[in-house]
C-alpha cells in the first residue's frame, strides 16, 4: 500500500508540498519552520499528524507523492474522535492514480466518528473529487475564524 505514516524524517517532504500546495492555491510566499513544523508533528505532545502517499521512483527508490495533514476532533453530538483534514495534497504528476483517494481511504479507517475539511470555493477539481467520495457540503452551518493573538 502506498500510504503510511509520516515520521520526523519525513518533515521536509510534508513542508514542501504544503508550500507547493500554497503556491497551486496562489499564495507564492509560504515558508514554513522545519523545526516548528517537526515540534508540532513529532514533539512531546503532537498538535496534528501526517499521513504521506509515495510512489516507486525511476531508481526503484519510494518518492513522496503527496499527503494529508490531519488533527483530531471530537464532536460532542457524535461522542466519536473525529478527523479534521486541514490539507490534502498530491503533486500534479502523481495525480490520477488513486493516492488522493486511498489517503482519504486511510483517514476513514482511523475513525467512527466523521471525516470533514475545508475548500476553497470555486475549486471546481476538488468539488469533483470529494463529491465522487460521497462527500457533501454542510447545510446550514458557517466557518468562523478568531486569532486571538491578532486582536
Amino acid at each position: 500500500m502506498p500510504v503510511r505514516d509520516a515520521t520526523p524524517d519525513d518533515v521536509e517532504d510534508i513542508c514542501l508540498l504544503i508550500e507547493e500546495h500554497a503556491r497551486y492555491e496562489g499564495k507564492d510566499d509560504l515558508a514554513l519552520d522545519r523545526g516548528d513544523m517537526t515540534k508540532h508533528l513529532f514533539g512531546p505532545e503532537p498538535k496534528a499528524w501526517v499521513v504521506i502517499a509515495e510512489v516507486d521512483g525511476e531508481a526503484g527508490e519510494r518518492v513522496t507523492a503527496g499527503m494529508a495533514l490531519c488533527a483530531w476532533t471530537f464532536p460532542s453530538w457524535d461522542a466519536k474522535p473525529g478527523v479534521f483534514l486541514d490539507d490534502l495534497f498530491v503533486k500534479p504528476e502523481f495525480r490520477r492514480y488513486g493516492l488522493g483517494r486511498e489517503l482519504m481511504a486511510e483517514l476513514g479507517r482511523r475513525t467512527s466518528g466523521r471525516v470533514e475539511w475545508d475548500m476553497q470555493m470555486g475549486n471546481a477539481k476538488a468539488e469533483a473529487f470529494y463529491a465522487s467520495l460521497g462527500g457533501k457540503p454542510v447545510e446550514g452551518w458557517v466557518k468562523y475564524r478568531w486569532l486571538p493573538d491578532q486582536e
